[in-house]
């Protein structure tokens, strides 16, 4: 089992990116962990919809715009991951600084690349 991933922005609505990730996350044997706005279920995975009982993440996958970054700007540092990766649409300068300021690793890349190219 790899490293746990925390999935933060995740879609029951099977055509979204999120939804994808969570998919190809499971398949390649990754723990994971999603937080979106409802509950339910993607791939086996429950998606939580409070971040406060997350813990022991190593990367969290961004799939929210950074409009709705901002109230979880806390708990991504207080998650401590090594790394956050932030797909396209997600990109986020003032999110950058305070990852940076808690050393903590930015990617900006899409995980389903990363994944498929064995770069995750």
């Amino acid at each position: 089992m790899h490293k746990k991933t925390l999935v933060l922005g995740a879609s029951l609505k099977a055509d979204r990116y999120s939804n994808f990730a969570i998919h190809k996350l499971v398949n390649y044997d990754h723990e994971v962990v999603a937080v979106g706005l409802k509950k339910g279920e993607v791939a086996g995975i429950k998606i939580k919809t409070d971040i406060n009982d997350v813990d022991n993440i190593d990367t969290i996958t961004l799939y929210l715009n950074p409009t709705r970054q901002q109230p979880y700007y806390d708990d991504i540092i207080q998650l401590n991951p090594r790394r956050v990766i932030f797909n396209p649409g997600t990109e986020n300068p003032e999110l950058y600084q305070k990852l940076k300021a808690a050393n903590i690793e930015i990617e900006i890349a899409c995980t389903l690349v990363l994944l498929s190219t064995n770069q995750y």
